[in-house]
């Protein structure tokens, strides 16, 4: 199977239907079983991959997440039930970097805790399962679909998982919003400008965006939207933790992203066209944290915390595991080595510091003890 075969399926969609939406063509660019970006075979990160997370830099991201999961689990009382929900759990890397440091760092904690997987790609159960066989009475598994029915008390987190989700394009013209679709020119994809799909496109730029201005083109995500209103409905109390790379609407919305944010990763490459190897390379958008922060609070959660991605992770205790490298029997090289590593993590221009951030929030908590919180000082 190749992007051919996905290209064909595509084609013969528009034909039979006309022209479809951008979210559509997105949606079979990265889901289309078995073709699909995301539910084809193959690495997809790291450095055989097409991009790096910050899951596989180091194990100290999962370790610093799990120490705040672990306060998480405190300011709720110590629980005898905990759940973790990671979803997007790909591989399981970071479930497993997070498992390991409870395991042997918060007994208690780990005690309490049971886990849930969730991934849109089925075969990724059985790679999840050998990697956190150390685990294997606390792990189940839901579909992405199942999420919103299941009701739990605890944490659910995700690492890069809005920014995959389908989007809608819209462009401002004289006339009003217009929605651009993919269609067929000669047989090759082109897009088409016109009236919106859906009135919910205008409604959520009044409710979450900003005005845009005549000829700026930007992303809206439904799905993202919907997607994160089941996540709420599922949390029952307890922590949503939130990393992406985004920003706040009036810095996405903001006219000199004119072209919007859509760019497509391929073998440590930046593109901008996503008409090209169809499966093969990654589509992705920055999301609008300004939605779940503003949907949250009408959904009864509280913002706790939000900010880029260096600072969450050296207030909540990046700072705690450079200590105990420097204290370790490792030798000078291998200190060096692992400090240089995660420089990766948290420093800007060049690092992940400031490309990603960080957000956040409580459902039914009085007074989270967190150590984020605390702040990193001057």
């Amino acid at each position: 199977m190749n992007d051919t075969t996905l290209q064909t399926i595509i084609a013969n969609r528009i034909r039979a239907r006309g022209r479809i939406t951008f979210a559509e063509y997105m949606a079979a660019c990265l889901y289309e079983p078995g073709l699909g970006y995301y539910t084809s075979p193959g690495r997809k990160v790291g450095t055989s991959g097409d991009f790096y997370t910050s899951i596989t830099v180091h194990a100290a991201f999962g370790r610093v997440i799990a120490r705040e999961i672990s306060a998480m689990w405190r300011s709720l009382g110590c629980p005898e039930e905990f759940t973790l929900v990671e979803a997007g759990a790909g591989h399981g890397r970071l479930a497993c970097d997070i498992m390991d440091f409870l395991a042997e760092r918060s007994a208690e904690c780990y005690r309490a805790v049971r886990l849930v997987l969730v991934e849109q790609e089925p075969s990724l159960a059985e790679a999840q399962a050998v990697l956190l066989a150390a685990h294997r009475d606390k792990l189940s598994w839901l579909t992405p679909a199942e999420l919103p029915g299941f009701r739990f008390s605890g944490v659910l987190y995700s690492n890069e998982l809005l920014d995959a989700m389908p989007v809608h394009r819209v462009l401002m013209t004289p006339q009003g919003l217009r929605e651009l679709y993919v269609t067929l020119h000669e047989e090759q994809f082109q897009e088409v400008a016109d009236i919106p799909s859906t009135p919910a496109l205008e409604e959520y730029l009044q409710r979450y965006g900003m005005p845009l201005h005549p000829g700026q083109e930007a992303e809206v995500s439904l799905a993202g939207l919907a997607w994160y209103e089941g996540a709420v409905a599922a949390l029952q109390q307890g922590f949503l933790l939130t990393i992406d790379y985004g920003w706040l609407k009036a810095e996405l919305y903001d006219q000199r992203r004119n072209l919007g944010t859509l760019l497509c990763y391929y073998r440590h490459t930046v593109e901008d066209n996503p008409y090209q190897r169809l499966g093969q390379q990654d589509i992705t958008t920055h999301i609008n944290f300004s939605t779940l922060m503003e949907r949250g609070e009408e959904l009864g959660l509280q913002n706790i915390w939000f900010g880029d991605q260096a600072r969450f992770l050296m207030a909540a205790g990046m700072i705690e595991e450079l200590d105990e490298i420097e204290a370790s029997d490792l030798t000078e090289k291998e200190k060096l080595q692992r400090r240089l590593t995660i420089k990766r993590l948290i420093m800007p221009e060049g690092g992940m510091g400031d490309t990603f951030r960080v957000l956040v929030q409580s459902k039914g908590v009085t007074t989270p003890q967190l150590a984020c919180l605390r702040g990193i000082g001057p």
